[in-house]
């Protein structure tokens, strides 16, 4: 599977709407983050950009996925390919048998 970093523009201006739709939205990626679609999730200080890893086949198979956002209308996305993906994650220390 390939990674794609998933850069998303937010409207500035946070309607009613856009924020009734913010649980959904919370719960969806929760969602995908659980079925290993979505690797990170990220959002910016000033809330007008949003980044995420999707794992997927393909760029349609990433468009796909994010269309499933129920906050998709107010978004505008660029997708990108990444070469690779570090990631820091927790490990349990080995310990001996000993």
């Amino acid at each position: 599977m390939s990674h794609y970093m998933v850069e998303f523009e937010l409207p500035q201006e946070m309607t009613e709407e856009f924020m009734s739709k913010v649980p959904a939205q919370r719960l969806k990626i929760n969602e995908l983050m659980e079925q290993g679609k979505i690797l990170s999730y990220a959002l910016a200080m000033d809330r007008q950009k949003l980044w995420c890893i999707v794992d997927g086949p393909t760029e349609y198979d990433v468009i796909a996925t994010i269309a499933e956002f129920p906050l998709i209308n107010f978004m505008q996305p660029t997708i990108s390919e990444l070469m690779f993906n570090n990631v820091v994650s927790f490990r349990m220390p080995m310990f001996s048998l000993n």
